[in-house]
């Protein structure tokens, strides 16, 4: 296989700042394609995310790991910005062959809160960002990204559609939205068929995001640190993980094998064989299940 296997395919990570959505970008950077790279926070501007990490900052990290990264601001909330993102990638590279829509940011999350404890506006603004955003991108990215057979949509979630099912998640709105995102992919695969593409959902395992690390008082270097408080954080994966999870399915020529699917980055790598940034393969969701609700004490052993 080449070490570039995406060398000349076109990438939107939507909402690519930070977390999941710029391990993915770096990932596809590393399989050598090109990356469109959209979020709100700019060196010049921030979101309400009110987060130091910027959209330039994962395009130079793309370049650097071998791909192309451009860095465009859109608020995928504004229908006109991402019609016109999308007008520009057509007009720039006459193709788009991979969408990922990991738009998320909210910036308040009620943790088991009913529906009538929940603050309606959060709860609302949950859906806008989380559901709202993906739909308005995918209407106007798709018309682009079916003009060729082979290309794939990529919802980035939190949970497979199998855990979700029977596990409640965080509180009523999220637990809807995240759900929602699950059967956005199984919808879109529907439509996608015909014309020769491919849409799955993608969850990564307990990712330790920029914010994560921040809230636990660790580093990506020593992480390990906070597993002194919290055990179960030893499953915990890397936001390039789940990245390339997704540069391994775009460089699949038989990625339409797992068209409808809801899939995580531990149950890939099994597949396609790769590994984190630390040369484990963490089943964070086998675990989750096995060890973590099993009320077992915190074992990697066999999950990574």
């Amino acid at each position: 296989m080449s070490s570039k296997p995406l060398d000349g395919k076109v990438a939107l990570v939507a909402g690519g700042t930070r977390a999941a959505g710029r391990g993915t970008a770096i990932a596809l950077g590393e399989a050598g394609a090109t990356v469109y790279v959209t979020g709100r926070t700019t060196r010049a501007q921030q979101s309400e995310m009110q987060r130091p990490e910027t959209i330039e900052e994962t395009a130079e990290q793309v370049d650097r790991a071998g791909g192309r990264g451009i860095a465009v601001q859109v608020d995928h909330l504004e229908q006109d910005q991402v019609r016109d993102l999308v007008a520009r990638i057509e007009r720039e590279q006459g193709a788009l062959h991979v969408l990922v829509n990991d738009i998320f940011g909210l910036t308040t999350m009620e943790w088991d809160k009913t529906v009538w404890e929940s603050s309606l506006d959060v709860g609302l603004r949950t859906f806008r960002l989380a559901v709202e955003t993906h739909a308005i991108t995918s209407h106007f990215a798709l018309p682009l990204l079916i003009k060729q057979p082979g290309g794939l949509v990529i919802e980035m979630t939190d949970g497979t559609d199998e855990y979700n099912a029977t596990n409640y998640r965080v509180s009523f709105f999220y637990d809807l939205a995240k759900a929602a995102v699950n059967r956005m992919a199984f919808s879109l695969a529907h439509e996608l068929e015909p014309h020769g593409g491919t849409a799955l959902s993608l969850t990564p395992g307990w990712l330790r995001s920029e914010a994560m690390l921040d809230g636990f008082g660790v580093t990506e270097e020593n992480w390990r640190d906070a597993t002194e408080k919290i055990p179960h954080f030893a499953i915990s994966e890397s936001p390039l993980y789940v990245g390339r999870a997704v540069a391994a399915l775009a460089a699949d020529p038989e990625v339409a094998r797992w068209n409808q699917q809801s899939l995580s980055s531990g149950q890939l790598a099994q597949v396609y064989g790769f590994t984190d940034v630390d040369g484990s393969q963490p089943d964070a969701w086998r675990y989750i299940v096995e060890v973590q609700d099993a009320g077992k004490p915190a074992d990697t052993t066999g999950y990574r």
